[in-house]
């Protein structure tokens, strides 16, 4: 999944991409225990997925703290 593709999606569902990926990840360190993995790059690509994904996730988690400190700032004044 890009990076773009990635911003489009809302909260749960980047919540449930994540947990997807995750599964995703485990079934596949499995599968390379096993000997049963032919693509061993897949590996690499579901790590980076979930990367962007929890990057998305705290870029949003960082602009609303920051909307939150912004407007108790306008409280005071």
């Amino acid at each position: 999944m890009k990076i773009a593709e990635t911003r489009e999606l809302d909260m749960t569902q980047l919540h449930k991409e994540l947990a997807s990926q995750e599964r995703a990840l485990l079934n596949l360190r499995f599968r390379k225990a096993t000997l049963q993995l032919s693509d061993t790059t897949e590996v690499r690509k579901t790590r980076t997925s979930i990367a962007r994904i929890k990057t998305v996730i705290r870029e949003r988690q960082i602009v609303a703290a920051m909307k939150r400190a912004s407007a108790a700032q306008e409280g005071k004044k």
